[in-house]
C-alpha cells in the first residue's frame, strides 16, 4: 500500500499577510523565511489532523481491491479515476457508477465502496494493482477551522521566535495551543 501528493495545493490557508500581520512584522526583509516557517506549519497541521486544508489530489495503491478503500486525507471532494489491472494484464479505468464516495462524516476517513448490487473485479496478483486518484481539501481558506489558522499562526510564531532545535532554552510542544487542532483531527 502505498500513499502519494500527485498534485500540491496551489494557495495556503493563511496569506503572507495575514501570518505578518500576527506576528507583528511590518517590514519585507524575511518574507522568504516567514513563508517557509508558514509550508512547514501547514504541513505539520496537515499531518497532525489527517486533513488535506487546501486542494490537492492524491493517490493510494493497492495490491488487489480492499473491502472499502480509506481515504486518510480529507475532506475528499471527488473521485479522479479509479483504475485496476485485471486478469489479463490490461490496465482498466472502472466506470464511475460502479463505486460510491462516502464522505458523510467530518470527523473520520472517507471511504469509497462498490456500489449498490456490484463487486470489486477480479485483478492480477501483483503489487499495486489498484489505483485511485482522489482530490481532498477544502474549496476555499474561508472554510478552513478556524482553530486549525489559529494553531498555525502560533506555530509560526513559535519557529520564528525560537529559530534554533536547540539552544539554552530548550523549546517543546506548544501546550495548550496544540489543543486547538482537537477538534479537526480525523479518527480512522
Amino acid at each position: 500500500m502505498s500513499l502519494k501528493r500527485i498534485t500540491a495545493p496551489t494557495t495556503h490557508p493563511l496569506t503572507l499577510a495575514q501570518v505578518k500581520e500576527h506576528l507583528r512584522v511590518d517590514v519585507d526583509d524575511e518574507d522568504t523565511l516567514i513563508a517557509a516557517l508558514l509550508d512547514a506549519a501547514i504541513e505539520s497541521a496537515e499531518h497532525a489532523t489527517s486533513r488535506a486544508l487546501m486542494p490537492q489530489t492524491w493517490e493510494l495503491a493497492l495490491d488487489a481491491f480492499p473491502a472499502a478503500f480509506e481515504l486518510t486525507r480529507v475532506p475528499v471532494s471527488s473521485i479522479v479515476s479509479l483504475k485496476y489491472v485485471d486478469t489479463t494484464g490490461s490496465l482498466i479505468q472502472l466506470a464511475s457508477n460502479a463505486y460510491v464516495l462516502d464522505n458523510a462524516s467530518d470527523h473520520s476517513f472517507a471511504y469509497v465502496v462498490p456500489a449498490y448490487g456490484t463487486t470489486w473485479p477480479e485483478t492480477l496478483d501483483q503489487v499495486n494493482a489498484v489505483t485511485l486518484r482522489y482530490t481532498a481539501g477544502y474549496d476555499s481558506a474561508a472554510l478552513v477551522p478556524d482553530s486549525v489558522k489559529a494553531w498555525i499562526k502560533l506555530q509560526v510564531g513559535a519557529m520564528y521566535a525560537n529559530r534554533e532545535a536547540e539552544g539554552a532554552v530548550q523549546t517543546y510542544a506548544l501546550g495548550f495551543a496544540d489543543r486547538l487542532l482537537d477538534r479537526a483531527k480525523v479518527w480512522g
